[in-house]
């Protein structure tokens, strides 16, 4: 079978992570209940097996605006800066699937894909957008993504796949399967050998500028260095000056225990 791909899933809650993972599996792996949304303060593992390959599917803190819960979104982005780096040590991740559900493409969203693909993952993982919730799209599920890919492109939300899928099974068992079909035909085709490598080059931002501290002897670099990644934040994730600078100041505690 070969060793497992890493697949790190982001996206808000709400947006149907756990719903998804189900549907990947063929079974019901992960809890998909409402009440599970508000506790949830840790990344989980799910391994799923299909086509004679193997996945290890991390599924995060949903992140929702900072505004609704500042401590909240930055325990969410620390959480999964500190599973990204854990993987890295691992064999790296093989991709982000970012999962949102059908609608406005909202500043949130693009915040989020900035974060995990710009500054997590430094454009150096593939990563596809799975739309979900399409059940009672009207004609192909397909047609979401035809009517709006221009947004994306507008937005700069560039992706390397998509898929557009109900994982609610509920009444639309040809549309579920056909969904199964979809997302693991996805997964194969952007965790093949090659599709990471392919990427190795793209700019690096937040987790190198990171990196680059623990080599700082000089006090003052180091704090010039911390502003420039907080205001890069601030103006490419439209957060706010105070969350960009703890946000960057957590991450650097975290760097800097790491080399020790």
């Amino acid at each position: 079978m070969g060793g497992s791909k890493n697949i790190v899933l982001f996206g808000q809650a709400g947006a149907g992570k756990s719903s998804l993972i189900n549907l990947m599996a063929g079974m019901d792996v992960a809890r998909t209940s409402s009440d599970m949304r508000s506790c949830k303060l840790h990344w989980e593992k799910y391994l799923i097996e299909f086509d004679d390959k193997s996945y290890s599917v991390f599924d995060t803190v949903g992140l929702e605006e900072p505004q609704l819960g500042i401590q909240h979104y930055l325990d969410a982005v620390e959480n999964s800066y500190a599973l990204i780096q854990n993987l890295e040590r691992q064999g790296g991740v093989d991709l982000l699937l970012f999962c949102i559900r059908a609608g406005r493409l909202t500043p949130t969203l693009q915040t989020n894909y900035r974060l995990f693909h710009e500054f997590l993952c430094d454009k150096k993982v593939p990563i596809v957008v799975v739309i979900t919730y399409l059940e009672n799209e009207d004609g192909e599920m397909d047609n979401w993504w035809k009517r709006n890919r221009d947004v994306f492109d507008e937005r700069e939300v560039r992706v390397a796949g998509h898929a557009c899928i109900t994982a609610i099974r509920g009444n639309y068992s040809d549309r579920y399967d056909q969904s199964r079909t979809t997302i693991r035909k996805l997964v194969k085709e952007f965790t093949a050998d090659g599709q990471k490598e392919a990427l190795k080059g793209g700019d690096s931002t937040f987790v190198s500028f990171m990196r680059k501290l623990k080599g700082l002897p000089v006090v003052k670099e180091k704090s010039r260095m911390k502003k420039n990644v907080a205001s890069r934040l601030a103006m490419r994730c439209n957060l706010s000056p105070d969350v960009a600078k703890e946000l960057a100041d957590r991450i650097k505690d975290d760097v800097m225990k790491g080399a020790t």
